[in-house]
C-alpha cells in the first residue's frame, strides 16, 4: 500500500513537482506576457500559498458547501420563502447584485484561468487555477440562489444580456474589462488586492447581513458559502503583493502606481453599493459611513497599510477625497438612479419618513441640508400624481463611467467637472481621481463604450426611449417607479391572500 504523505508533501506532490522547465524551447516564448510590465521575479519558489489546497481537498470542500447552500434553496422554494421577505422593495438590492455582480464573477474566473496559464511559477499558476474555479462556481450559485425570484417577480430575467448594455451596469462591467486589458501583474494588483482585499468586505458583509435582516436565507447562505472562498481571495492578494514587493526594489514604484489606480476604480464601482446600503433595503443594518469606516478605514488603512509601509508603499493616492465623500456617495448615486429609474431595470420611491429619520441620524452633517429638501420635493410631486424623472440623458465620466453626480470636495452643492485634452478631443471626468487615471493612459481610456454616446451614435437600438429600453431588454414592469408597479401589485395581492388563508373561521 502507498505511504501516505504528510499534507505539506502531499500538496508539494500534487502542484509543485508537476511543473517542468521547458528545455526546447525558451522560458520567454512559453510566458511572454510576464516582463513586458517591468515586474521583476528573480525566483518564483519564494510564492507561498497559505492554504496549500490540493484539487482533491479543494472539490470536497466545495460539494460540502454546496450541499448545503442546495438544500436551503430548495426548502426556500417549496415553502414560498419569497413571501416572507422583509418588503418586495428588497428584491430590488437583489437585482442590481444579479445585474452588477454575478457577471463580474465570470469575468474573474476568465481573468484568473489566464493567469493560470500565463505566471512562470507553479505556485502563483495554481493558486490562479483554484480562484478561476472559485469565481465560476460564484456565478453559477448567484444565479441559481436568485432564480427562484424570477419566477415571481421582474427584473430577473436578462441580467446578462442587461450588463453589457444598460447605461448602470457599465460602471462595473467597464472596471473588470479595464483589468483584463492589463497587464498579468497589473490585473493581479487590480482585482486581487484592490478590489479582494482592501475593498470586498465592503460588497459581501454588508450585502449578506442584510440578505439575513431581510428574510433572504438562500442570498445568505449563500454569502457564508462564499465568504470562505473570498477570504482565501484576500489572502492571495495580500500574499501576491508580499511576493512582488519582496523580489525587487524596482518593483515598488510600480506597483504603488498600480494599487493608486485600481484603488478609485474600486472605490467608484462600490458607489452602486453605497446607495443599496442606504436607500434598497427596507431593513437597514449599517449605512455606508459605518461600512466605510469599519471595513475601509480601520481595517485597511490604519491596520493594512501601516504594514505595508515597511515595503515602501503609501496608502492609495486620492484616499482622503474618499473619506470626505463617505457622507455624501450614497444620496448622490441614489438620486441618479432614482431621477433616470425609467431606463433602470429595477424599480425605485421616495424614502419613508422612517427611513429619512434613520438617514438624518446616520449623516447628521449632510442629509437634512443637502438630501431631505430634495426628496421632500419628488414626494410632493408624487402625491400630486406624478413621478419626476429627468428627461435626457446624463453625461458620463470617460474612466469610471458613472454619470456627472458627485460634487467638489468640500462643497456638496456644486458638481464636480474636470477635463483633459488628448490628441485635440476634450474628455470630461468626475473627480481628481478619474481625472489622475485618463492622464496616465488616455490612449485606453478614449477607447471607453459610454453608453450615452452609444445611444447618440446610434448603436442602441434606435434615438428614442421605447427603442432603447427594448435594445436593453427592459421589458414594461422592470423599471420605473416601485409604487403601483408590477412586483408591488403582486406583492400586495399574494399577502392579502396569505392573511386570508390564515385568518381564523369566522373572523
Amino acid at each position: 500500500m502507498a505511504k501516505k504523505l504528510p499534507l505539506k508533501q502531499r500538496y508539494a506532490a500534487l502542484t509543485r513537482d508537476v511543473h517542468w522547465d521547458p528545455s526546447y524551447v525558451a522560458a520567454e516564448k512559453v510566458f511572454p506576457h510576464t516582463t513586458f510590465e517591468g515586474i521583476k521575479i528573480h525566483d518564483w519558489s519564494k510564492w507561498e500559498d497559505p492554504f496549500r489546497l490540493t484539487v482533491d481537498a479543494y472539490h470536497k470542500y466545495q460539494a460540502e458547501k454546496d450541499k448545503r447552500l442546495y438544500a436551503v434553496l430548495d426548502g426556500f422554494a417549496q415553502s414560498q420563502g419569497h413571501l416572507t421577505l422583509s418588503d418586495g422593495r428588497y428584491l430590488n438590492a437583489m437585482k442590481l447584485f444579479l445585474q452588477g455582480v454575478t457577471p463580474l464573477e465570470y469575468a474573474s474566473h476568465r481573468l484568473f484561468a489566464d493567469l493560470s496559464r500565463n505566471f512562470n511559477g507553479p505556485g502563483p499558476r495554481f493558486a490562479a487555477l483554484c480562484q478561476s474555479i472559485d469565481e465560476l462556481r460564484h456565478t453559477q450559485t448567484e444565479i441559481h440562489t436568485l432564480s427562484n425570484y424570477n419566477k415571481y417577480y421582474p427584473g430577473f430575467h436578462n441580467w446578462r444580456e442587461m450588463h453589457d448594455r444598460v447605461w448602470y451596469l457599465s460602471v462595473p462591467k467597464s472596471f473588470f474589462d479595464d483589468a483584463l486589458a492589463a497587464g498579468p501583474f497589473e490585473s493581479l494588483i487590480a482585482i486581487s488586492f484592490s478590489f479582494e482585499y482592501l475593498l470586498t468586505n465592503l460588497l459581501f458583509v454588508p450585502f449578506m447581513s442584510a440578505a439575513s435582516f431581510n428574510g433572504d436565507m438562500p442570498s445568505m447562505t449563500f454569502g457564508f458559502s462564499a465568504q470562505s472562498d473570498e477570504s482565501r481571495h484576500m489572502t492571495l492578494g495580500l500574499e501576491s503583493i508580499k511576493f512582488l514587493l519582496e523580489q525587487d526594489e524596482g518593483n515598488v514604484p510600480i506597483i504603488q502606481d498600480w494599487i493608486d489606480k485600481w484603488f478609485w476604480r474600486g472605490y467608484r464601482v462600490t458607489a452602486l453599493v453605497a446607495a443599496m446600503l442606504d436607500y434598497m433595503l427596507p431593513r437597514k443594518v449599517m449605512s455606508w459611513k459605518e461600512a466605510f469606516e469599519l471595513y475601509f478605514e480601520e481595517q485597511m488603512l490604519n491596520g493594512l497599510f501601516p504594514d505595508l509601509a515597511y515595503y515602501g508603499i503609501r496608502p492609495p493616492r486620492h484616499v482622503e477625497q474618499a473619506i470626505a465623500e463617505k457622507d455624501l456617495v450614497s444620496h448622490q448615486v441614489y438620486w441618479t438612479l432614482y431621477q433616470f429609474g425609467f431606463a433602470a431595470a429595477f424599480t425605485t420611491t421616495v424614502p419613508e419618513p422612517s427611513e429619512m429619520e434613520w438617514l438624518a441620524q446616520q449623516y447628521p452633517d449632510s442629509f437634512d441640508k443637502h438630501y431631505r429638501p430634495l426628496w421632500n420635493k419628488a414626494k410632493r410631486i408624487q402625491d400630486g400624481g406624478d413621478r419626476f424623472f429627468f428627461q435626457g440623458l446624463p453625461e458620463l465620466c470617460q474612466v469610471c463611467q458613472i454619470p456627472m453626480t458627485f460634487t467638489e470636495p468640500g462643497d456638496p452643492t456644486r458638481i464636480a467637472q474636470r477635463a483633459s485634452v488628448f490628441d485635440g478631443e476634450r474628455y470630461n471626468l468626475c473627480s481628481d481621481g478619474c481625472q489622475w487615471i485618463f492622464d496616465r493612459e488616455p490612449e485606453k481610456y478614449r477607447q471607453a463604450w459610454l453608453p450615452v454616446h452609444q445611444i447618440y451614435q446610434g448603436n442602441c437600438g434606435g434615438p428614442s426611449v421605447p427603442e432603447v429600453l427594448e435594445w436593453y431588454g427592459i421589458t414594461d414592469g422592470d423599471n420605473g417607479e416601485y409604487l403601483g408597479s408590477v412586483e408591488h401589485r403582486h406583492w400586495q395581492q399574494w399577502h392579502a391572500q396569505q392573511a386570508e388563508q390564515t385568518a381564523p373561521m369566522g373572523s
